[in-house]
């Protein structure tokens, strides 16, 4: 990637991202179909696979520094392109290293406990990315669609008065704070889908079979919400759009350019956070060296005593040659 396009990335990123303090109408503000001018399919293409294999990198250094973890909340309608923007954003990095959370209704057990406590349990552990395909956002954007949801959540009356959801773009604003305070570096993003588009997506998985099980009829009717979900988006990113965890809002009617989005997205992430690897400190420079030591005593008969150093050696060698 030449630095024209690394300037680009960074400058539309910062189109992408939510000001923080701003009143954001999602329907007039963010056009689904969006396209950056200086990136077509095929360079689009090219800057994700660029992006994977920065964020393989730096996944691993990110594991070996063991200080900073990082929470990726994935938000969308349906049909907006989630799981397939894990699939290939995600599709370079070590597996040991990535957890994905889905959220569905609570069950029982999360329904008796505080309301964020169920995405406390899967948050990511220090030197680990955690994904969160659907979020604690479902607590103020299905819960608000359909408020009957908030009747099963068994708060006090009191909890249920007209600042409720207030209350709540505090509290996660503050737990991301705290997060954030603490090492777990938040992103957020919001995959925006215009309604003509989910309804061709839809239509596409009833017409392939392959795709038949993608398909669930309360998805399709869901869209008869749709507006009041646009409102319910738009509050939430006025809300909880913050100077420690902004939302990014990414144009998602065409899968390739929100994929190229979110990679270099996560990729300019890990590299602000700048993770290193341990330098080794001097005693254990020495344990190392007695530890080789042993090791090239221990070679068999006719062996190289060190194989690894040989083959490096041969390299340079032809490469010179």
């Amino acid at each position: 990637m030449t630095d024209t396009s690394a300037e680009s990335i960074a400058e539309f990123i910062n189109v992408v991202r939510v000001k923080p303090g701003s009143e954001v109408n999602l329907a007039n503000d963010y056009d689904p179909a969006y396209k950056a001018d200086f990136l077509n399919k095929k360079a689009g293409k090219s800057l994700l696979r660029h992006s994977v294999k920065l964020l393989a990198d730096y996944q691993e250094r990110l594991a070996a520094q063991d200080t900073h973890g990082v929470l990726v909340c994935l938000q969308a309608l349906d049909a907006a392109g989630k799981d397939g923007t894990i699939r290939h954003v995600m599709s370079g990095v070590n597996p040991q290293g990535v957890h994905v959370s889905s959220f569905k209704l609570p069950s029982a057990e999360e329904l008796n406990h505080d309301l964020l406590w169920r995405y406390a349990q899967r948050l990511p552990a220090r030197g680990e990315i955690g994904i969160f395909n659907r979020s604690h956002y479902e607590e103020v954007l299905v819960v608000r669609v359909h408020p009957e949801l908030l009747d099963r959540q068994k708060l006090p009356k009191g909890a249920k008065g007209k600042d409720v959801w207030q209350r709540r773009y505090r509290e996660i604003n503050d737990w991301e704070r705290y997060l954030t305070d603490n090492g777990i570096k938040v992103v957020k993003i919001l995959l925006n889908l215009s309604k003509e588009e989910q309804r061709i997506r839809f239509l596409r998985r009833l017409d392939l079979r392959d795709h038949n099980w993608k398909f669930s009829a309360s998805d399709a009717r869901e869209r008869q919400y749709w507006d009041d979900y646009q409102d319910a988006f738009s509050e939430m990113l006025s809300n909880t759009s913050t100077q420690w965890a902004p939302w990014h809002v990414i144009p998602a009617d065409r899968k390739w350019f929100a994929r190229t989005c979110v990679s270099a997205i996560l990729a300019h992430t890990l590299i602000e956070l700048d993770p290193h690897y341990p330098q080794v400190s001097s005693a254990q420079r020495r344990e190392e060296l007695e530890a080789k030591a042993e090791l090239l005593a221990q070679a068999p008969e006719g062996a190289a005593a060190d194989p690894f150093l040989r083959s490096s050696a041969n390299g340079k060698k032809s490469k010179k040659s």
